[in-house]
């Protein structure tokens, strides 16, 4: 794939990370595709919505009419009951994955976590070679949505980008952010490289900050061709004192306690 965007479908296009990259790509891509559950209003020419529930397959295909390529960002966005992220991250996901193969779509990002590997401890610096260690429920369904990603790009030859995404705000307001957060910034930065990147089969990045504490390799990220700029250590002396230790033992901090999960059980 090119550098030129040409059609680019976003899913989830009125959330936080969809409302960043649907602003970075409107100059960029020749007819950008917004959907989502609720109404969203265009605001370019270039710009077209579809409200639609990923779940249904055939309209979700038929959003992908003509797409060069689609950021897959829509689903459940944390931890949920299981039948629910199922039914929102791994069915919505397939939907995604099987209409971009129908339609013939050139490239496919999807949106992976960074709670897919929460169980590791925080002196480790992970890779997205090593298996996968979920913090929660929410992890597991994104273990399922690489899967797919990668069952797609080994069976039906998609080009398939998993971006595991860290901890997207506008600034990091907490200690575990130090390692994790992904400024709007490089958030669009790793969205573009996703789809510019050429001869890609499957890859899967850690989509953060150039954190000096991050507990993720970023290697793979320079290999698809984005080196990030933001460094949370700069916030430093804004952000409250670390509480309970032992909540930070593992990179999933809060997430990975029995409580997190216990509550949606």
């Amino acid at each position: 794939m090119g550098t030129s965007l040409g059609t680019v479908v976003v899913t989830g296009a009125a959330g936080r990370i969809g409302s960043v990259v649907r602003v970075g790509l409107r100059g960029e891509a020749e007819r950008l595709v917004l959907v989502d559950r609720v109404g969203l209003a265009a605001q370019s020419p270039a710009e077209e919505v579809r409200q639609l529930d990923l779940r249904d397959a055939e309209a979700v295909t038929a959003a992908l009419e003509g797409a060069d390529a689609v950021v897959h960002l829509g689903g459940v966005p944390d931890e949920a009951p299981l039948p629910e992220l199922l039914d929102g991250n791994v069915k919505g996901t397939h939907n995604v994955l099987e209409g971009a193969r129908r339609q013939g779509v050139g490239r496919v990002v999807l949106a992976s976590s960074n709670r897919l590997t929460g169980f590791y401890p925080v002196s480790t610096t992970v890779t997205p070679e090593l298996p996968p260690r979920p913090d929660g429920l929410y992890g597991v369904s994104k273990v399922a949505v690489e899967a797919l990603g990668r069952l797609y790009a080994d069976k039906f030859g998609l080009s398939v980008v998993c971006l595991r995404i860290g901890s997207f705000e506008d600034a990091p307001t907490e200690q575990r952010h130090l390692a994790t957060w992904l400024s709007p910034r490089d958030c669009l930065g790793f969205v573009r490289a996703a789809l510019t990147a050429i001869d890609i089969n499957f890859a899967t990045v850690y989509a953060v900050s150039a954190n000096t504490r991050r507990f993720w390799d970023i290697e793979a990220g320079s290999a698809l061709g984005y080196t990030p700029m933001d460094d949370a250590e700069t916030f430093t002396p804004r952000i409250p004192p670390a509480g309970d230790a032992a909540e930070h033992d593992v990179q999933g901090g809060a997430y990975a306690s029995a409580e997190y999960t216990l509550r949606h059980v």
